[in-house]
């Protein structure tokens, strides 16, 4: 199995990971730990770059996956990833805005961006893996 065949598998974790980072960083601002709160942060946001990445290189480089399941769950695969797509479009600025507030200490204006960022990122990470799961586990 070549490293693009490995690519999805890899994506799946990487998005896994930036949504348990995610829980864990809205933790860590709960409980006011600022710090902690940052470096959880910058990690997601080093994981869903990487994701990013190995997706961009998979899908220049690999066929079209065909999702194989049959009947009511069909629908629900395509309208799960629609949205998954549609929001991940719309997420990628969001996250770049609302990090940028954060490490230039516009925290107002941060939190506001954060307040809608975060579930947009978290619903992102959480879908990408259960189309995953549908597209190359489930269903296969």
């Amino acid at each position: 199995m070549g490293i693009v065949a490995l690519l999805p598998h890899i994506n799946a974790t990487l998005n896994a990971v930036a949504g348990v980072l995610l829980l864990i960083g809205r933790v860590h601002i709960a409980r006011r730990r600022i710090a902690a709160h940052r470096a959880t942060m910058l990690a997601a946001l080093s994981v869903s770059a990487l994701f990013l990445v190995g997706y961009i290189t998979y899908h220049l480089s690999a066929p079209i996956f065909v999702f194989r399941g049959q009947g009511a769950v069909r629908p629900l695969y395509y309208a799960l990833l629609i949205s998954h797509v549609l929001l991940a479009a719309v997420a990628i600025p969001m996250i770049l805005v609302t990090a940028w507030r954060a490490l230039h200490r516009d925290d107002a204006r941060h939190r506001r961006w954060a307040r809608w960022t975060w579930p947009v990122w978290m619903f992102v990470s959480v879908s990408g893996v259960v189309v995953y799961l549908m597209l190359y586990q489930i269903y296969r």
